[in-house]
């Protein structure tokens, strides 16, 4: 009866794995559209939000599957409760990649002008921080999982130099301002989806630890002495 559960419990582990690589790609597909202004990609991209959408009621499916039949008790239910809470965030971190790439059809042409090389650092980091989020909860690895805090941290401070570099724009480009505004809003769905992502970490140390903190809370722990 074990092994057929643990086998179950590994294919939740694979289609989550799946899942976070399905996300990934959207956030790539996304931000290559933006930086490119492709109006074609960027149907093929909010198109791909279903395919998040499906794999999200997939392990959804299997995680209640497993509570109704198996009726799993302490470690085992945490792993499957934070599993449900992860998918909920990724399925947000698909919907935030469709924006960013409806952006695209909202911008006239004639006002895109080269792209801020932040953006695509900031996409970058946040591809990674799923990654690891996911990774981490697959590991049951409880300091990969603390370490996307320092990420977001990075990702946040990365927001705010866009925010700035965007203000300077606007002084000096004023006939590019509207372009300067969709630029801002795609910096920030990237800033959201690095939250997204800590959710995702914070319910891996809860599945670990059978602990739920914010973010705050767990780095103040970490900074504390004798944890």
């Amino acid at each position: 009866m074990r092994n057929r559960f643990e086998k179950q419990l590994e294919q939740v582990h694979n289609e989550l794995i799946e899942m976070g690589n399905l996300v990934e790609k959207s956030i790539q597909m996304a931000i290559t559209v933006f930086l490119k202004k492709d109006e074609q990609l960027a149907q093929e991209a909010i198109d791909f939000d279903r395919e998040i959408n499906r794999q999200e009621r997939k392990v959804e499916g299997l995680c209640m599957r497993l509570l109704l039949e198996q009726q799993p008790v302490a470690k085992d239910l945490r792993m499957l409760y934070a599993a449900l809470k992860m998918i909920a965030d990724m399925e947000r971190i698909g919907d935030y990649a469709q924006d960013i790439a409806e952006s695209v059809l909202q911008t006239p042409s004639d006002l895109y002008i080269s792209d801020l090389p932040l953006t695509a650092q900031m996409a970058m980091e946040t591809v990674l921080m799923v990654t690891r989020s996911v990774e981490a909860f697959v590991q049951s690895n409880l300091e990969m999982a603390k370490s996307i805090l320092a990420q977001d941290d990075a990702l946040d401070a990365q927001y705010e130099e866009m925010k700035q570099l965007l203000v300077q724009k606007i002084k000096e480009h004023p006939e590019h301002g509207m372009e300067a505004v969709e630029m801002l809003i795609v910096a920030r769905h990237l800033e959201r989806i690095g939250d997204h992502a800590v959710n995702i970490a914070e319910w891996v140390i809860y599945s670990i630890t059978g602990r739920h903190a914010g973010k705050r809370e767990l780095e103040e722990e970490q900074l504390s002495p004798g944890l």
